[in-house]
């Protein structure tokens, strides 16, 4: 039986429970509704559980402003775009922007939608950390020079459409991101931004003329994920790259990246020791991409590994496994797949298709360093190890295969996908073990902005895309691996395929699997009881704790952070 305390306990807590999820509240933004304007709303405030639905207006909301907040896994803060009947997304613009009411924050300058530390309200980070945020179906834009907000304040060449200072599982979903400095810029906060999850977004047209130091976007963090964004080419005459990364414990899959300097420019930590120190900065997952090379298009590199601060003590030095992965070229001139950055990287190349148009000379597989393995590829025949002097060491398995074409369905109109015909079909290789069960090859990607199961046929085919020859083919389990983010909260989602991408494809979360439990407790029920209620408990102290810090007084001198 129960004691009277247990019993109190179990009476109160579900109350208070009950109590604490009624708090949550809905913020409605648009025309005609409870809020006309974003900073109507009050987003200093915001606490686990709370909503903030914008809905689309005719005219963009020119309003800049800074999230602080702190949700829990099971009760995110969702500030989240409402689309037309069109699918079209509610735009929010830098261009003339004003600081929404109420909200205090430092470096404006450097993005129209900041997350991160706050005067008000108060949020000082590292002791305070915006968590537990999902920002979803929005249109955000136009944070650059010449652009300016508050009447005249300038952004800088470096600022964003979506400025994140420092977060902890963070998702941005289903955005468009476009005509600022860097689109997505995430800093790594000395190691405290962790757990970030970055999907289904159609990422373009930023950067600034004549300089390759703005990128479509560009990150640091421990522990992130890009997964079914959409990347576009950068804006005209600029040098940056498409997706340019300093993380560890990156996984960059089932995307469509287009263009940019380079595709992929995955380098050194060199912001704090945090992340070079973290164990995964040494293991690196792209698989499942498209990535296209335009006419003419930046560097002749698609990807970049290693590092480029020049500090060589802190280059990845590590695998980067590449597999699965689409890469087409049309340039007039030469390509070169891989840069690594010394002979201290690595890269396992397996079951990808290369394919350039200009003709296979102008194909290397290196500009000359790093030890590259490779394995069960389609490389167009004739192609070169590099184009410079080969000081590093390529091994090729001799299991690759080659020719003209790779037999696509529709190369013109980029339909990647294999014909009935071609030779990559059951071409490929197991993956290596150090990959599964987490990055089993489980989804492919839908144009634009979304994904669908890979089927599965044995043995895979070469390239992103696997074609059920047979007709009944099943799909990979997500609970195997390979379907779930890892990081960032998987609710939330709109449930919605909108104008700007994708919904969410169920739970991105890895950590929502079922907790059955091996019932080892059989005998003593009433600690198994006791334990119960002592987590929920727990878990609404730190609800109180985390409402509290609403309560704490700011504040020290404005800061400036890279």
């Amino acid at each position: 039986m129960l004691s009277r305390p247990i019993l109190t306990l179990f009476v109160l807590v579900p109350s208070l429970l009950a109590s604490t999820i009624a708090r949550a509240e809905t913020y409605d933004v648009g025309p005609g509704l409870t809020y006309e304007n974003i900073g109507d709303a009050p987003l200093g405030t915001l606490a686990a559980g709370d909503v903030v639905e914008i809905h689309w207006r005719a005219e963009p909301y020119r309003e800049k402003f800074v999230l602080a907040a702190q949700g829990t896994e099971a009760a995110p803060v969702i500030v989240r775009g409402v689309p037309n009947g069109s699918g079209e997304l509610p735009v929010i613009s830098g261009d003339g922007a004003v600081t929404a009411a109420g909200l205090s924050f430092w470096n404006e300058s450097r993005g129209v939608i900041k997350i991160g530390g706050a005067n008000t309200p108060s949020c000082d980070p590292p002791d305070c950390v915006p968590a537990h945020i999902i920002l979803e179906n929005l249109d955000v834009r136009s944070g650059r020079p010449p652009y300016a907000f508050d009447g005249g304040t300038s952004y800088s060449d470096n600022a964003a459409s979506i400025y994140v200072e420092v977060a902890q599982n963070l998702t941005i979903r289903n955005c468009i991101i476009r005509d600022s400095g860097n689109g997505l810029f995430i800093g790594a906060y000395d190691g405290e931004t962790q757990d970030i999850l970055v999907e289904g977004n159609w990422i373009h047209d930023n950067g600034i003329e004549g300089s390759i130091y703005e990128h479509n976007s560009y990150t640091a963090a421990r522990g992130i994920i890009f997964q079914h964004n959409h990347y576009g080419s950068l804006r005209a005459d600029c040098g940056g790259n498409n997706l340019k990364d300093r993380s560890a414990g990156l996984v960059v899959r089932y995307n469509w990246i287009e263009n940019g300097n380079r595709q992929l420019d995955l380098v050194d930590g060199e912001d704090t020791s945090a992340v070079p120190n973290d164990p995964r900065y040494g293991e690196t997952f792209v698989y499942g991409n498209v990535l296209v090379e335009g006419p003419d298009e930046g560097n002749s590199q698609i990807v970049h590994y290693g590092g480029d601060s020049g500090d060589e003590s802190i280059y990845r030095k590590g695998t980067l496994h590449f597999f699965n992965n689409t890469v087409v070229s049309t340039r007039d001139g030469n390509t070169t797949l891989f840069r690594l950055s010394t002979n201290d990287e690595h890269c396992d190349a397996r079951n990808n298709i290369v394919y350039v148009t200009a003709g296979a000379d102008r194909l290397a597989l290196t500009s000359g360093s790093g030890v590259l393995d490779l394995s069960h590829n389609w490389i167009q025949s004739g192609y070169v190890d590099t184009h410079d002097t080969l000081e590093g060491t390529i091994n090729d398995d001799g299991t690759s295969i080659g020719g003209a074409s790779p037999g696509f369905v529709d190369e013109g109109a980029q339909d990647y996908h294999l014909s009935d015909s071609s030779p990559c079909i059951d071409a490929g290789t197991a993956l290596s073990a150090d990959v599964l069960p987490d990055h089993n090859v489980a989804m492919q990607y839908v144009v634009h902005q979304a994904s669908e199961p890979r089927p599965v046929e044995s043995p895979l085919d070469l390239g992103a895309f696997e074609r059920c020859v047979s007709g009944n083919c099943a799909s990979v389990d997500q609970g195997a691996g390979g379907g779930g983010s890892g990081v960032g909260d998987g609710d939330g989602g709109s449930g919605e395929n909108t104008g700007g991408g994708s919904s969410a494809d169920g739970d991105t979360s890895e950590n929502s699997e079922d907790e059955g439990g091996c019932g080892c407790r059989a005998a003593g029920s009433q600690h198994r009881g006791g334990s119960v209620l002592m987590l929920l408990f727990l878990g609404l102290s730190a609800f109180v704790r985390r409402r509290s810090q609403s309560f704490r007084h700011p504040v020290r001198g404005r800061k400036v952070t890279s």
